[in-house]
């Protein structure tokens, strides 16, 4: 990577919220602790969860973080408990597995009024398959597994307000309702690439009140008259779709390749369990603790005149 062109004004303090990612503390917080415990029933016949929805997605976070196994991970969270001097317990690795199924991972910060921007793109995470270097050495033997993780990032603040998981032949334009509808902000501009260019995403966009900014694809033909997409297909047509995207902030998309970026750096591009439903719920709690860590800290660097 190259060097950054605009220098750095809070480094002391970006510096210390780096230093806290690695803190146990910080991903165990008094929050966490205090909500542990399961208080009321679940409304089913039969025992009740001992151990609450946020101990499970406290869990799934630090899983992730410190890329543990789920032995592991029940080991780990029992031993920050007793150095802690608190008296709690990990759920078992069975319970974490069950549960991680049906976990409610609340990955949205609280609302924070409109949204300037937001930008869409989706990744792969694989599942499972051998590692990459013994599949170019011996050829691979297994079939592979992929599962796409959608994001919807504030291209201001830099976190995801939105996250899905789908399967690996599920169109990105498929997932865009998904990602949108439930969001009860108003979002004034939407960036995707071109495989967001479909008629029903537009329709979506233009029901939320939303500019989108989508780049037409290479062989992309004029809708009805007034249509606004017509404007980026005039642009390309005449050779101008680079300053089309300049002057919409198209380049702003970037972020949400940034956010993957930071998600397979923080987390992993892997995920480790195998039930479909778990590995939704593995996903959702990468996208939390991405969040945690914005909300940490992030860089403000100097504008340029």
């Amino acid at each position: 990577m190259g060097k950054a062109k605009r220098k750095m004004t809070n480094w002391s303090q970006y510096s210390k919220a780096l230093i806290n990612r690695g803190s146990l503390t910080f991903w165990i917080d008094e929050h966490a602790i205090s909500s542990w415990c399961c208080s009321e029933h679940r409304g089913r016949r039969g025992r009740g969860y001992i151990y609450s929805d946020v101990a499970i997605e406290t869990a799934l976070v630090v899983k992730g973080v410190f890329n543990l196994s789920l032995r592991a991970l029940e080991g780990f969270t029992t031993s920050v408990f007793q150095l802690m001097d608190v008296p709690l317990t990990s759920p078992s690795y069975s319970c974490i597995s069950k549960r991680a199924k049906t976990v409610n991972i609340k990955y949205r910060s609280p609302s924070r009024g409109s949204v300037a921007h937001v930008v869409i793109d989706s990744t792969g995470l694989k599942v499972y398959g051998e590692g990459e270097w013994k599949t170019r050495k011996h050829g691979k033997e297994k079939r592979r597994t992929w599962r796409k993780l959608h994001l919807a990032v504030d291209a201001n603040t830099h976190e995801v307000v939105a996250a899905e998981v789908s399967l690996v032949n599920v169109a990105d334009n498929e997932v865009l309702p998904t990602l949108i509808k439930p969001l009860r902000r108003q979002i004034k501009q939407v960036s995707a690439d071109g495989a967001y260019d479909t008629k029903a995403c537009h329709k979506l966009l233009q029901r939320k009140g939303c500019k989108p900014t989508i780049p037409p694809r290479s062989s992309a033909g004029f809708w009805e008259d007034g249509h606004p997409r017509n404007e980026a297909v005039r642009a390309l047509k005449n050779n101008e779709l680079a300053q089309w995207k300049k002057e919409n902030d198209y380049h702003l998309r970037s972020l949400s390749e940034t956010a993957m970026y930071r998600y397979k750096q923080l987390i992993s591009s892997k995920l480790s369990l195998r039930d479909y439903n778990a590995q939704v719920g593995e996903a959702l709690a990468g996208v939390k603790a991405i969040n945690k860590v914005i909300r940490l800290g992030m860089p403000v660097r100097k504008q340029t005149a």
